[in-house]
């Protein structure tokens, strides 16, 4: 089956904002070495090489193919290839298994995409200044673009102890970082097994490791075919986009990694090998409920804005409802019957966010007089805090205090044998799609290099946040809706 939906193309992901010559993120580590070109709320990302290994000259087949620059087309399905210039070089820290290089060889890369989360207490508030800096988490009008990091500070020393709360809660930190390492340790063996060794990177978006880092290596490396694979089985602006951008603007101005044939999987929700490994799963946890035939299987989903949807054509929505529809069928092949429902969790902010939402329908199933509930997190992959704290135990406690008296939750797919088999053929369907990637120059409008005139914005911005953090007023209205 094709990755991703055949009737998806690549959105142009423009830079939005303000590129800066300065660091844009906040992190508690230090980087030694780093020439950054970014945009407002992208900072300079890092990342590293989970494992690496040879390519050979037995698959000229699926490797061989021409390197042309051309604008974003689709390829082969929902597989899509673009091209861009620029890396921002970085010397770091980060876990590194090398292997030998060789000018003859072919060199496979396959690049994992993921949220990245804090690994301390101490990095959920940069953490989280990170997350609300990017355009993508919170879109301003153009105008009040240079607002973007004053808010997203604001925003994240409010949530902040929060956010410890629940870090705490599950062990005083994300693991999605080792579990992640873990998946692109699989996925190199399960290459390996199909004859297709690979170098398997990995790059968080908000968190160490960073993006940068990991093209570093790509370069260094000298890879001649790349795979860029998301650990988001549905696209969404907000997740795999904003990632894409920020690959974007590394590529921009490098001239090995404009002639680097790339391949992206933007979305594999469709895919056979997927939905039957979550069936898999659905289907042995609901065995283990007393009646299994009286479990609703309820599909949590992390939300999204409406005008993500409705304004700016996200496909998140419709992929995500295709998605459970195939997993149904699938079940229904199976045998099991069960009902089930879908609802959105993980809403921040002021604004309307998909519906309906996993608190609200929990509470509504309860009246219902519902008494059984499987919750299957449906768009993760790994364990992290959205799982292992807002589910396990907000949601798993609102049940119970809403009348189900029994609850189940399917575990997140992780190294789950078939489903990185899966993702391992994916990858090996994507790699005859590669091909240079180009992206246009950014207009005037959206990116401003002066660096007077941005520290006058900033210098306004910083006032204007600070009117709003000496606020009572506004501070309520922000705890109220963030917190």
């Amino acid at each position: 089956m094709e990755a991703g939906a055949n009737s998806w193309a690549l959105p142009r992901i423009s830079p939005a904002g303000y590129a800066l010559r300065s660091p844009n993120r906040q992190s508690s580590l230090t980087c030694h070495q780093t020439r950054i070109f970014m945009s407002s709320s992208d900072g300079p990302d890092q990342a590293y090489m989970v494992s690496c290994s040879n390519s050979n000259d037995k698959r000229n087949a699926i490797l061989g193919g021409s390197c042309l620059c051309g604008i974003a087309r689709k390829r082969k399905g929902n597989v899509q290839t673009f091209c861009s210039v620029g890396v921002c070089p970085y010397s770091g820290t980060g876990s590194v298994i090398e292997s030998p290089t060789h000018a003859a060889e072919e060199k496979i890369g396959v690049l994992l995409l993921n949220l990245g989360g804090p690994e301390t207490l101490n990095d959920v508030q940069p953490f989280l200044f990170n997350l609300f800096a990017d355009p993508d988490i919170i879109r301003l009008p153009r105008l009040f673009r240079f607002l973007q990091r004053p808010l997203a500070q604001l925003i994240s020393v409010l949530r902040a102890p929060k956010s410890k709360e629940g870090y705490a809660a599950i062990g005083g930190g994300s693991p999605l970082r080792k579990i992640t390492d873990d998946q692109a340790n699989a996925l190199k063996m399960a290459l390996e097994s199909k004859e297709m060794p690979a170098n398997v990177y990995v790059a968080m978006r908000y968190w160490h490791p960073f993006t940068d880092e990991a093209v570093w290596q790509i370069k260094r490396d000298r890879i001649t075919k790349l795979v860029v694979l998301p650990l988001y089985p549905q696209f969404s602006i907000s997740t795999t986009g904003s990632s894409l951008r920020v690959l974007q603007n590394i590529f921009r101005e490098d001239l090995y990694l404009s002639r680097l044939p790339v391949s992206i999987i933007q979305s594999w929700y469709q895919r056979e090998g997927y939905i039957k490994s979550m069936a898999d799963l659905i289907e042995n946890d609901i065995q283990t409920f007393s009646r299994p035939e009286e479990v609703m299987i309820f599909y949590s989903a992390h939300g999204v804005p409406v005008s993500y949807v409705e304004d700016a054509g996200d496909p998140y929505r419709d992929q995500m409802e295709e998605c459970i529809d195939l997993i149904m069928k699938e079940l229904k092949a199976r045998g099991i019957n069960n009902d089930h429902t879908l609802a959105y969790q993980s809403r921040v902010g002021p604004v309307q966010w998909l519906k309906p939402y996993t608190d609200e329908v929990i509470i509504e199933l309860g009246r219902k007089g519902v008494k059984s509930l499987l919750a299957v997190p449906i768009s993760f992959v790994s364990e992290h805090i959205e799982t292992l704290e807002e589910i396990d135990m907000e949601y798993k406690h609102l049940a119970l205090e809403s009348g189900i008296e029994n609850w189940g939750r399917v575990p997140a797919l992780g190294c789950t044998s078939s489903f990185i088999t899966d993702l391992a053929d994916a990858v090996i369907e994507a790699l005859p799609s590669a091909t240079a990637m180009t992206t246009s120059d950014s207009t005037s409008e959206e990116i401003e290099l002066d660096p007077v005139s941005y520290a006058i914005k900033m210098f306004f911005g910083s006032i204007f946040a600070f009117v709003l953090l000496l606020s009572p007023r506004m501070i309520m209205a922000f705890r109220n809706h963030l917190l």
